[in-house]
């Protein structure tokens, strides 16, 4: 790659990559995010890739990876090539998450602007030839609702109810190639920084714009660049968190799979803005995607001139490291991150001091989440009155969340902060899957809380999620209907707490695990009525004393399931009875006499010699000796055995 030495050089790079593009008759780029990836995405690319080999006719370009690992040199993927006269020119690309994972795998079509939904490896020779070759449409792969047909991307509901800025590249640029990056007006911000501000100007810009940290604690991000940039220490770091350890979430983990510059180019920003010259990005070693992707982007700046020493011919320097965590849930807070980094145990400690005096290797530390740094290209773009513009002047900008759980439309999606919680489910979301009823949705993971019916009108922003009693968190969302369990819900959640602490401090060691003695207890129908009282003390007392905010928050689905599921507690204590019939001790199976052929399978495969009757006649289950196993229900070919 050639080394970019002026702004001058990055602004012919970003007009010959948009004409190589423009130049394209037809471009493909295959969703190579890993939840496509794990539906196949990766057979389409390869299948499609083979087609255009075989096919003379046409001048092809592959992603950059391919190209690189094909030719040992980047410029035919990285560039493109201009092709022959008599050739149509055409890419095949890996792109970022375009998010609408429940009709993955997808592939794009520009400028023609298609999408294509559920592609398998059978349907890419119809895509070659019909689309690449012939420019007709394959009707039967685009998106359809009942009989209306969508054609592109934008025109889909579920895209139609967001507005992307953090992820408007996502799902359009080739994931692994800078130049396309560059093309899309990629790392003029930093340019802008660079050679237009000074570094309390972009301190400032960052403070104006009251852009708050997307981890969880929306702590506001400006406020920690000017800590940092204020310390009489000259030596500093700029720590990216992408641990990303709550359950049902993976925003950032699209963000370093698919736009991965966009983040690296955030903390280019930042360590400019405090003076600081070397940078760690935090990721879990659970997302080796994000990691290849990640190392191929540090490569790729680094060889442009874009990371290192003097960058853009300014002599300023920054090089940037990557250092995998081993899954602690832990490590995602500040300072247990920082010593993981160190190659210590990752274990919070007490505060102050803080990251921003002493955070990684005791010094100076700008630290903030994968969204976070993503976002400031385009506050450095357009400014911080721009960027406040958007939702609530408290929350500004916009927040991705992850949908999951029993909604009809999985996947990742951005919303302005302010968006009210039912437009999301209801919405984007297209409600509850299979028509069932809408019972909760657990908000910011194990260390969120639970929202119900009565929350369908808040609005999604730090300040009116903390006063119900829950946070935004990292954004994952699991939606949940009538046949979801909120008593084994703040169970697990609490078991997956319980299991991640890191066993330092007493409150959360010890009160976590008594709250999950006291959960399991519920769930088997040994609770008693003054168990609520003890949970509820104590995760005053673990939430109150706990040393970091991870043990802190630990017990709020907890607290929010009791708050809104009283009486579903109590059936559970009573009544020994769950009415989602999802707690295996609490279930009772009965044999439907109606149904009963009479055929002893059941009474066969008993293990504990339940089940008696006598052939041909219906038989009956004996709940006293039941061990709840379900075996029964398994082995009936008639449909008789049901829970009750």
């Amino acid at each position: 790659m050639n080394r970019i030495k002026s702004r001058t050089d990055l602004d012919v790079l970003k007009k010959d990559g948009q004409a190589q593009i423009k130049q394209k008759a037809c471009r493909l780029l295959v969703c190579s995010g890993t939840g496509c990836v794990a539906s196949g995405s990766e057979k389409v690319y390869n299948k499609l890739c083979e087609l255009a080999k075989n096919h003379p006719e046409i001048d092809v370009v592959f992603s950059a990876e391919e190209a690189h690992e094909a030719d040992g040199e980047c410029c035919k993927g990285c560039k493109g090539t201009s092709g022959a006269d008599d050739k149509k020119s055409v890419s095949i690309k890996k792109s970022g998450c375009h998010g609408f994972c429940e009709i993955g795998p997808l592939v794009r079509v520009e400028p023609q602007g298609l999408m294509y939904t559920k592609v398998t490896e059978d349907d890419c020779e119809s895509i070659f030839e019909k689309t690449v070759l012939g420019d007709e449409i394959v009707h039967e792969l685009l998106y359809h609702e009942g009989e209306k047909e969508y054609i592109g991307e934008d025109d889909i509901p579920f895209f139609q109810g967001q507005t992307r800025l953090v992820l408007k590249r996502c799902g359009h640029i080739d994931a692994e190639d800078i130049h396309e990056y560059i093309a899309s007006g990629g790392y003029q911000s930093l340019a802008k920084a660079l050679f237009d501000m000074k570094p309390d100007d972009i301190v400032n810009e960052i403070y104006e714009s009251n852009l708050r940290g997307r981890g969880g604690g929306g702590f506001r991000a400006g406020t920690k660049w000017k800590q940092v940039a204020s310390q009489q220490e000259k030596e500093r770091y700029v720590v990216c968190n992408g641990d990303e350890g709550d359950p049902g979430a993976f925003m950032d983990c699209a963000v370093m799979e698919g736009i991965p510059h966009q983040m690296i180019e955030g903390m280019l920003i930042a360590a400019y803005a405090v003076q600081a010259h070397e940078g760690y990005i935090y990721v879990r070693a659970e997302y080796p995607l994000a990691v290849k992707r990640l190392k191929l982007a540090i490569t790729q700046a680094e060889s442009m001139g874009l990371l290192g020493d003097n960058i853009l011919g300014t002599g300023f320097s920054f090089h940037l490291h990557i250092n995998r965590g081993a899954g602690a849930f832990v490590c995602g807070e500040g300072s247990a991150l920082t010593a993981s980094i160190e190659g210590k145990r990752g274990m919070p400690r007490v505060k102050p001091p803080r990251t921003v005096s002493q955070g990684l290797f005791a010094k100076p530390t700008v630290l903030n989440n994968v969204e976070t740094y993503a976002n400031v290209p385009m506050i450095i773009e357009n400014g911080a009155h721009w960027y406040r513009s958007i939702g609530p002047e408290n929350s500004p900008g916009t927040k991705t969340f992850s949908l999951s759980g029993t909604i009809r439309n999985t996947g990742l999606i951005e919303v302005p902060m302010g968006t009210k919680l039912g437009d999301v489910i209801f919405g984007i979301g297209g409600g509850i899957k299979n028509d069932q009823e809408f019972k909760a949705v657990q908000l910011g993971g194990p260390s969120g809380g639970c929202l119900t019916k009565e929350n369908l009108d808040l609005s999604l922003d730090f300040d009116s999620l903390k006063k119900t009693g829950a946070i935004i968190g990292s954004g994952g969302m699991v939606v949940m209907d009538q046949h979801t369990c909120m008593v084994e819900v703040a169970r697990f959640f609490m078991n997956f707490t319980q299991r991640e602490s890191c066993g330092k401090c007493v409150p959360c060691r010890e009160g976590t695990t008594r709250m999950l003695e006291i959960l399991q207890r519920i769930v088997e129908g040994k609770g008693e009525p003054e168990d609520l009282d003890k949970l509820l003390v104590l995760a005053d007392m673990v939430s109150s004393t706990a040393l970091c905010g991870l043990g802190k928050s630990a017990p709020l689905p907890v607290v929010s399931t009791i708050r809104a599921f009283r009486d579903e507690y109590m059936e559970h204590i009573v009544d020994k009875k769950c009415r989602a019939k999802v707690c295996d001790k609490l279930k009772t199976y009965v044999i439907d006499p109606q149904k009963c052929k009479g055929c002893s399978r059941c009474a066969k495969n008993c293990p504990v010699n339940a089940i008696s009757g006598e052939i041909k006649s219906p038989f009956t289950i004996d709940n006293t000796k039941c061990v709840r196993c379900g075996v029964c229900m398994d082995h009936c070919s008639f449909d008789a055995i049901y829970i009750d």
